[in-house]
Parts: structure tokens; sequence; C-alpha cells
């Protein structure tokens, strides 16, 4: 009998954060035998260091007597835990390949560009993938300019890497070889804070994702969860679900969230969706609003405040200013003269009266705190406007007083560690890969098919993501820059971040825009074949995070920060590279590969990167090496540090916000001097509907349009709790979840539609029927899932299922973002709107659904298995 015991008993244990970000997560461990992976499990802490030595990484409160800290174990996210079917998966990328009718060259007729995402792949050697990569890209520069590149990806939504890089180092070859078009990342996620709120608080206290600042500044992130822990006693979800946020890094927050309410602390949750923070707790209360219309909602809170004087007054008087403006519009005293009671909300929002009335006064008397992510109308059209809103209402409560906060994903730590974020991440600082060399020309990534289409683009806004003053978004920028200056056109697309069409807006419009004879050559970087791979002219194999040596820490919605070393964990899958080594190959063909690698081996480069870190003042490089993670020491005087805004609260002339001010702007002096014609983010937050374009209007992407006639229904796209973004969908145990895929008459697995009872059977729709989502910009399919976490007139589909293309404007695979709107939430704001927009849904008839089988027989013979869904197979000839 085979002792399947010893055959499972693993001789290498390599300790490693896996995310769904760049930012790491709660590490596991990775146990593997003879080069194989056997399992990931979670990790003690207590596995390389003695209770003593922990001691002062360590951190408690107490409330209460009610105590918290983390567990010795810690809890990595699902998805690491699950990583081992993605090394592995069918789907895997393990040689270069080339799509069949694509033909190097630039000459039209050999690209047949129209058959990108319908034809299929062969492999070939890495050889000639090389070889075709060095022609190509000499024949475009010498034809174009270096900007006709397009480098796609070069930071979010990627694998937890640094040396090895999760993108950025396509970027760095071409800067070496006379520059390139940037794809700059917009502010995703965090539209409306963007966009909208740093107009009423400025830049440092929360630049969208939130920046961690010293606790001189008027902002502190450190101290925003513990602040709320200690004085809260109201918590309002709103455009927050941290139950669903589970697979970025850790699973923290659920183990905070039960804390909270172990304390006592109620919670609300002001969401389209009855989202999984509202059915995962006892205490929560759900208010269901319609998508996109809580601005209406909140004008109306502000409303009961003002009329029972149940607002911070004195705190509106000493710390903000035109509070005067939005008191005559909300009471209606402006020229616009309608009062935003809640007898006008309701039948805008859907919440009733009595309802906002109660949500009101609650908020009122009771210390509340904000949660902000993931969630709501912050993604939507317009979101700049409750964006707005949201911050009104908790500025007029007292933001920065005890308990009063907002918080958000880099406000959620617990404690302060002596050495910072520099501690976990030194490689992002030092390293050649990601560095985001300058550029004359960029791209928005929310507006790339927009710049291929039309052949130019103006828009306004820094390209450098979150991270920069207000006043940046009054810069206008043009694509393609200046003749002089080196531009031109965009011919060559490079992605390491192969998901724009389902991870951005307008999904259907980039497929077309890609399809464009413009395009003369299209490579990938991907470890699997799926999304914008599928329509690529070459596909480079990259490697996963367990098969490379990195550093890689643990920095966002973790209990403890941590450093770590890590060698691979297993053997290389076929002929794959990380994005770094593909650099360095392609960089050698051109003579420069020691510019990128300065001549360092990877493990030099790994001790100079601790070197350069603040890691040597805790400990060394061969006892980091040796236990493979290390905790820095806890602050001990992080309780005392002021939370949040709490310098601000407590001396606003001290302290001061970084608007034109100083202090809290209702109305914004910026906004009106730079675009005194924009009815659609004016001066300060208003309730806007939009229209048709013809009279100027971005959006009609509410129940009240002319849109709505046609299409009725509001499409909610939130994340998934079992991916993040694109991934994660062809994780088999996440797919066995009877939530997260509806099993079709013709044995697909379909992305659940969820929809009401009332809306099913006005279509004669029933659990478990293939559906037909579409508005103008196209189809996706998806399966009935009838339930009441929905309002009547609005659909919930989660985001980031993996296309499956039938035909132009056909997706059987539910990626819903291919028919959101391809336009930016606003005219003057280039991010976008992937929430909130208007569909219809249909039940596909059998009979259609076999017209459209004898119609694209090749799209329905296409390989599939549940477990995985789309296969690799049928994508490449030959397979493996």
């Amino acid at each position: 009998m085979v002792d399947q015991t010893s055959q499972l008993k693993p001789n290498k244990t390599v300790v490693r954060p896996i995310a769904c970000g760049g930012t790491g997560g709660d590490p596991v461990a990775i146990d593997s035998k003879d080069g194989k992976l056997i399992r990931f499990r979670p990790l003690r802490w207590d596995a390389e260091y003695t209770a003593e030595e922990l001691k002062d990484s360590w951190w408690e409160v107490e409330v209460d007597g009610k105590k918290f800290s983390p567990d010795i174990r810690d809890a990595p996210n699902y998805f690491a835990l699950a990583y081992k079917t993605r090394v592995y998966s069918e789907n895997r990328v393990k040689y270069p390949l080339k799509r069949v009718d694509w033909e190097p060259g630039g000459d039209p007729d050999k690209i047949n560009a129209q058959n990108r995402g319908r034809s299929k792949f062969a492999r070939i050697s890495w050889d000639e993938a090389l070889d075709i990569i060095e022609a190509e890209l000499r024949r475009i520069i010498d034809s174009y300019g270096a900007f006709s590149v397009l480098c796609i990806g070069e930071d979010g939504h990627r694998e937890s890497k640094d040396l090895q890089a999760g993108g950025g180092m396509h970027a760095t070859v071409m800067n070496q070889l006379g520059g390139y078009t940037r794809e700059s990342r917009t502010p995703d996620s965090v539209e409306g804070w963007y966009w909208g709120a740093k107009h009423f608080w400025g830049s440092g206290s929360n630049r969208g994702l939130g920046m961690i600042a010293p606790p001189e500044t008027n902002f502190c992130s450190w101290n925003v969860c513990y602040d709320i822990t200690k004085y809260s006693d109201f918590i309002a979800f709103h455009a927050g679900d941290l139950e669903l946020t589970q697979n970025y890094a850790s699973q923290f927050w659920s183990r905070l969230l039960k804390y909270w309410e172990e304390l006592g602390k109620e919670f609300v949750v002001i969401d389209p969706f009855c989202n999984y923070t509202a059915v995962c707790h006892e205490t929560v209360k759900w208010i269901p609003v319609l998508p996109n219309t809580d601005a209406a909602l909140d004008f109306a809170i502000m409303y009961v405040w003002l009329t029972e004087g149940t607002y911070d007054k004195d705190y509106i008087d000493t710390h903000s200013i035109y509070f005067n403006k939005v008191c005559d519009y909300i009471l209606g005293t402006d020229e616009e003269g309608i009062p935003k009671t809640p007898e006008w909300a309701s039948p805008l929002c859907g919440v009733p009266v009595w309802t906002i009335k109660a949500l009101a006064r609650k908020w009122a008397k009771h210390t509340t705190s904000l949660v902000h992510f993931s969630s709501g109308s912050i993604k939507g059209p317009y979101s700049h406007e409750p964006g707005r809103t949201h911050a009104y209402k908790i500025a007029m409560q007292g933001l920065g007083k005890p308990g009063v906060q907002q918080f958000f994903m880099n406000a959620s730590d617990m404690s302060k560690q002596t050495l910072s974020k520099t501690t976990t991440a030194p490689l992002s600082m030092c390293s050649k890969s990601r560095m985001f060399y300058p550029t004359v020309q960029s791209v928005p990534r929310s507006a790339v098919a927009h710049a291929l289409n039309d052949g130019e683009l103006k828009w306004w806004g820094s390209p450098c993501i979150v991270y920069v003053p207000t006043d940046e978004q009054f810069k206008e920028f043009n694509y393609p820059a200046p003749a002089d200056q080196g531009g031109t056109e965009i011919h060559l697309l490079w992605s390491e971040k192969p998901c724009n069409m389902n991870c951005w807006n307008g999904g259907f419009n980039y497929q077309e825009a890609i399809r464009t004879p413009k395009v003369e050559c299209f490579i990938t970087n991907h470890q699997w074949l799926e999304n914008d791979s599928l329509f690529a002219d070459l596909i480079l194999p990259v490697t996963t995070c367990v098969e490379e040596n990195d550093m890689v820490g643990a920095s966002q919605i973790v209990p403890l920060k941590i450093a770590s070393y890590q060698v691979p964990a297993c053997d290389t899958v076929g002929e794959s590279f990380s994005d770094y080594q593909i650099a360095i190959k392609v960089a050698e063909r051109f003579g420069v590969a020691e510019n990128i690698n300065l001549g360092m081996t990877d493990e030099e480069w790994l001790e100079y990167a601790f070197e350069q870190s603040r890691l040597p003042e805790e400990i060394d490089f061969e006892t980091l090496k040796t236990k493979q993670y290390y905790i820095p020491k806890t602050d001990p005087d992080w309780k005392d540090m002021p939370a949040g805004m709490r310098n601000f609260y407590n001396d606003p002339e001290q302290f001061p916000l970084d608007t034109p001010s100083g202090k809290l702007e209702f109305w914004s002096q910026a906004l009106a001097d730079n675009f005194p014609d924009d009815k659609e983010r004016t001066p300060m937050a208003r309730w806007i509907i939009g229209g048709p374009a013809e009279e100027g209007w971005t959006h009609d992407e509410t129940p009240f349009g002319e849109k709505a006639k046609t299409y009725p229904l509001l499409l909610i796209a939130n994340p998934a709790r079992f991916r993040v973004h694109v991934q994660g969908d062809d994780i088999p145990w996440f797919r066995e979840i009877e939530t997260t895929k509806v099993r079709g008459f013709d044995g697909y697995l379909y992305e659940p539609l969820w929809i009401s009872p009332v809306d099913a059977e006005a279509r004669g729709i029933v659990n478990g029927d293939i559906i037909k989502v579409y508005n103008e910009q196209g189809v996706i399919l998806t399966g009935a899932m009838i339930t009441e976490r929905v309002l009547p007139g609005s659909i919930m589909i989660h985001k980031g299922s993996r296309v499956d293309p039938i035909a132009k404007g056909i997706d059987r695979g539910g990626a819903a973002n291919l028919i959101s709107p391809p336009r930016s939430i606003s005219k003057h704001c280039v991010g976008f709107a992937v929430s909130g927009y208007l569909a219809q849904a249909e039940k596909l008839s059998r009979a259609e659904y076999d017209e459209w089988k004898q119609k694209y027989p090749e799209a329905f013979a296409r390989e599939y298995d549940p477990a995985t869904g789309t296969s690799y197979a049928s994508w490449v000839e030959g397979g493996q």
C-alpha cells in the first residue's frame, strides 16, 4: 500500500504574502515537495519567533474591558489560500504564443486586426518571440517614433511583486529606446472622492485612496481605525463593504467588524445591494437606495439636520467657508428654489421618507463614522457629486473629533509600526522595476479606446493617479503630444496588465478599438490566457509570484505589516519568465540590459534594497533570509498619535488643509474660476440627473431620462466577494459556491444576475434562466438569481467575470464592464463610470440560443470546463 501521508510531506516551506494587488497581504506558508506545490496554509507568527521576540511587534486595544489584537495564526485572503489552483490552472500560459493569422511588418492585409478575439494562437519559441518583438519595436520606432508604443499596466490590479515587477518593466525598456506613451492610471475605485471631495477638503486629508501622512500634518491615517474603535458608536457603510474586500489582502476586516459588534456598535449599510457586510453581521440595518441617487438622499439628510439644528454649527463656523451657499441650495432659498426635503428625495432615491428622517436623526444623535470602500455610487456617472455630499455629511458632524472619521483602505491600520511602510516594500523604492519615467505623451487608462478610435484626445487632470495636489485637475492634456516634442499616434500596444476591457469602462468599445489596423502589433505579458490576451498578437508567458525570488511585504488591510524574503516555492511552470526577466531579454536585443539591471544579480538587488530600507535598524539581512519574514516593532506611543484630521479639528489655524482657504470649502472658487461653464461639476455638489448628449450632457443614466424608456434597469456592478476584479474567476473552489455562478440549461456556468422578484416576474424569468443583459453598448449573458437583495428597478452583476466573446458586441462570460459607459464620469473628469448605469434584462429563449449557436459555431464549440471556465485548449492550436 502506498503511504499517501509520506507522499504529501513537504520538503520545503516558503513564506510569502499573496494578494491581488501590489500591497501584499497576510502571508501564507507554502508547502512543496520536489518542486511541486502541495498546499497553501495560514502562517503562525511564532513559527520563527518566540513570544518574547514578538512582544514588541504586537499591539492590543481594550475598550470597555474587551480586548482585541492579532491572532497568533494569521488569516490570509481566500485567494491566497486557493492560489495553487491558479499556478497550475488549465488556462496557464506556459510558452510564447502567436496569433495564427497575424504577421509582423505592418501590412494591413496580414495584420488581420479584425480577427483579434476570434483567431486562435500557436506556440512559438522564445527566440522567435524575441525576434518578432525586436523587429516590431525597431520598425515601429523608425516609422512613427518611440511614442507610438503604448505601455499598458504600469501599476494596479496586479500580483504582489517587487523586484520581479507587477507592472512597468516594459516602460523601463522603452525609456531606454527613446520613450513611450504612458497609459496613466486614473483614480479607479475612488472616482467620487478624487474628482469631488478633494475640492472640499484638499489633497492632504484624503487623496482618494488616502495617503499615509506624518502626525504633524493635518491628516494621519494611522489611528483612524483605533479612534473609531474607541469612540464611535454608530458606523455608516455608505459606499463601503468591508466584507467584500477579504480577497484584497487578509481577513482582518472581518475580525475587526466582529469586534465592533462585540463592543455594541451599530451598523447601517446604505447601498443599492444588500452587500456582504449587511448579510454577515447581526447589528446591521440595510437601507437600500437606487443606484446613483445617493446625492439626493444625502441632501435630504442634511435638510433634516439644518431644520432641526442637529449639526455641529460651531465647527462649521470655524472650520469651513461657503456653508451658506449649500444651506441655500438645500433649504430652497437659492435661485433654484427647491427644498431638498425627505419628501423631495424619496421618489428619487427609493428610500421612504420616514427612513430618511430616522437615519438623519440617528446619525446626528450618535458619534458616527463613515466607511467607504469598493461599493455603492462612488464609481458611477457624476460620482463627484455623492463624493462631495458624503464628505459634507461627516463635516457637518465635526470631522476629526473623537469617533467622527472616514474609514478607508489606507486608514485601516490599527497601530503604527516603527519603520513605517518603508519596511514592507524596499524594492518599490530602489529597484529598477516599476520606475515610472516621465514621458511627454500619455493617455488616461479609462480613455485608451477613445485615443485609438479618434486619433486625438483632450482631458484635464494629472496622469499621476491620485497622489497629486488638487489643482492638477485644472491642467489640460492632449494626445498626441505636439509633433515637435515627438508626439504621434499609437501603433503598438504592450500590456503587462491585460484586463482593460473588464477592469475599466466601455469594454466592448475597447475591443473594437484594438481591432483597428492602426494597431499594428499587440503584445501581452500574462500568466493566463484570458481577457485582453485573447485579443493579442503575441503573448509572453509570465511566472506567478510563487515561482520567483523577491522581497514583498504586506502594507494594507492587514493587522501586522511585515517585511519578507522569498525564494521560489516551486519549479517554474513551462517556459515562463518574470516581467523583469522579460524586460532584460528584450533589452539585451538593443544592448541596454545593463542600464536596467545595472549589472546586478537578483540576489544583489535584494540585498541592496534591504540595505536602502530601514530594516537594518531592527534585523540583519541573513537573519531575514533565514526566518523569511519579520514584523517591525510597534511604536510604543502609537495610541497617542492624533487620528485622521484631529489636528485640524483641534486647531484649524495651526493645522490648515491644503485647500486655497486652508479650511473645508463647501463651494470651490477654484472650480468656479477654472471651469465656469461646467454644469455637470459646479463649484458645489448638486443633484445632477444629466440628459442627452446634444444638450451638453455626458450621461443620461437615471430612471428619469429618455434612455430609461428603452433600458429601464439600473445596473450595479460591485466587485465580487470571491474575486478581485478579474483575478480568481477560474478557481474551482470559488466556482462551486452557489452565489458565484449559475448553471444554465447548456451546462455553462454563467455570471449571476441578481434581480428582484418583481422585475423577474414582469419578464417571465425564473432562477437559472440564461439572461441577456444589454444596452446600446452590447449584450452579455448571465444566469438568473432572483433575490430580495436588490430593489425593483435595479439589477446587480459582480464585475470581473472573464470575457468569453461570441461575436462583436456579444459576450457569454457576463463581464459587466463590457456594457458600461465608455465616457468619462463628466466632461472635465476623466474617470470611469462602471456602476449605476442603465440596461435591460430579458430571458434568452432556447430558439434564440440555438440561432446564435448556429450563427457563431466556433464560439459555442470552444472547449469548456465548468470547474475552471473557458479553456486554454480552445484558443491554442495543439494545446500546450
